[in-house]
């Protein structure tokens, strides 16, 4: 099974720069979009082949996420936990016979981290969620997760060091994922992959000069580890300030 994850920054805008062929080029099985940007009725989506599942934010113009998935889920719920994490759009879960995806846009801490507190209330009650899951069934987990884990992770660590998604408290909580069964599947692939990025600012050329930053993961339970065929990163792919990752389960 073929999957990848994509912050589109506004899918109608990513539409007008070739998404549609990116797509067909890819050939996942499930696409996992998130910061869609659109509500019910905005976008007319032709996917031959693809079920369509969509969660909107409340607020017009943010946020957001999809699945797109050529097998039917068992099940999909949208959204999780308690009613504060419910109006964003934000997450996304999708039940497989062998596993359970959950498709996630992660908060940013926003400048100068004032939104760092509602980021970590978040992160504990969602790695809940997560291990919750995992007692029933293996999880992939995949988004823009808006933190680089190491300093590997991002082109100058040390002058971001205490920017939003290279908090201490940020990779921290990632930390903690990890430590409760999870692994990161490309670094688990590539640990030493140096100047692989997902995310570039569009200020500064920064996408020509690959400075960089690797937010975009697919994250799945220790368990599935000998089922991990492939983790890779698709810079080549345009259309948004991300690019696709992809993940292959044999």
């Amino acid at each position: 099974m073929r999957l990848i994850s994509w912050n589109v920054n506004g899918l109608r805008a990513c539409m007008n720069k070739g998404f549609l062929e990116s797509v067909q080029t890819i050939n996942a099985d499930v696409i996992c979009l998130q910061e869609t940007k659109v509500q019910a009725g905005q976008v007319a989506l032709e996917l031959p082949g693809y079920h369509q599942y969509w969660n909107y934010a409340d607020k017009k113009g943010y946020s957001g996420t999809a699945v797109f998935t050529r097998e039917e889920p068992l099940s999909v719920t949208y959204g999780f936990g308690e009613d504060v994490h419910r109006h964003e759009g934000r997450v996304i879960t999708a039940e497989y016979p062998e596993f359970y995806l959950v498709c996630c846009y992660t908060p940013n801490s926003q400048d100068e981290l004032r939104r760092l507190d509602y980021r970590m209330q978040w992160e504990d009650d969602l790695r809940a969620y997560l291990c919750a899951l995992d007692q029933v069934k293996p999880v992939v987990y995949c988004g823009d997760l808006n933190v680089a884990h190491e300093e590997i992770d991002l082109k100058n660590p040390k002058t971001n060091h205490f920017n939003p998604g290279f908090s201490d408290e940020e990779r921290g909580k990632l930390t903690e994922l990890l430590d409760r069964g999870f692994l990161d599947t490309f670094r688990t692939l590539h640990p030493d992959t140096a100047d692989a990025y997902s995310w570039w600012s569009y200020r500064a050329a920064s996408r020509e000069r690959n400075v960089g930053w690797r937010i975009d993961y697919f994250i799945v339970s220790e368990r599935l580890r000998d089922r991990v065929a492939a983790a890779d990163i698709l810079p080549e792919v345009m259309g948004s300030d991300h690019c696709p990752v992809v993940l292959e389960l044999g």
